[in-house]
């Protein structure tokens, strides 16, 4: 499946660079991303980038939802980190001078923004600001994977589920409604964030629904009572 080359947009008028780490450029540094960089569009299933392959650039979301995965031993999917409108990706490999650590695969139609090396190393130099936002990134990714390794080791199926279905809100917030949460997954993709089988995400999600806890549309998922599946999943609201 080929990618098409989007319409450039304007950097100066964009809104999804108001919620990334280039929302204070202003200027001859703005006008230079804006110069430099491209925009490409992507359809649902897409690979923007894959495990293995060097970076030679950023990756900043303008519009859509990509999920970034590993794949273990077992050739089984490991959803890492979800992303949306304004974040950046392949940040972390391009700093070290690393291959790609994971790969990315659209599960929403994106227009994904490549900033050059060239130009990222540029504005970094440059602009103490985009340098410490930088720094907070790779700070959370630590913290977040340390999270991650605990998680895993220590909390049972039922509660990490239930925090993966905060997660998703949290990352996509919710639609219209107010209850049901602004992104569609399988839930084979679901499993692959909490790290289980298929069938018991299947499983787990009934009993949620069941509780009140969760309503279920299809693969839509609305969230009914915050607070109680705030206290399943053992974590902080």
């Amino acid at each position: 499946m080929l990618r098409k080359i989007s319409e450039q947009p304007d950097c100066s008028h964009c809104e999804s660079r108001g919620k990334s780490v280039f929302c204070d450029l202003h200027g001859t540094e703005l006008e230079q991303l804006n110069n430099e960089k491209g925009c490409t569009y992507y359809k649902k299933g897409q690979i923007i980038f894959n495990i293995g392959a060097y970076p030679h650039g950023l990756y900043c979301v303008k519009e859509g939802k990509i999920k970034v995965f590993q794949i273990g031993d077992e050739g089984k999917e490991q959803i890492v980190r979800l992303v949306k409108e304004g974040d950046i990706m392949g940040y972390r490999s391009l700093l070290g001078g690393d291959k790609y650590s994971a790969s990315a695969e659209v599960i929403e139609d994106a227009r994904v923004c490549h900033i050059p090396k060239q130009t990222f190393f540029s504005l970094l130099k440059n602009n103490g600001n985009l340098s410490m936002e930088i720094m907070k990134l790779l700070s959370s990714d630590l913290g977040n994977a340390e999270h991650r390794m605990t998680k895993l080791a220590q909390k049972p199926v039922r509660e990490r589920v239930a925090e993966a279905l905060l997660y998703l809100k949290e990352t996509y917030g919710y639609e219209n409604d107010g209850t049901t949460i602004g992104v569609v997954l399988s839930r084979e993709d679901i499993a692959n964030i909490v790290g289980t089988a298929t069938e018991t995400v299947i499983r787990l999600l009934s009993e949620f629904k069941a509780e009140g806890m969760i309503g279920l549309n299809g693969k839509k998922i609305a969230i009914l009572d915050q607070r109680q599946l705030v206290r399943m999943a053992n974590v902080l609201d």
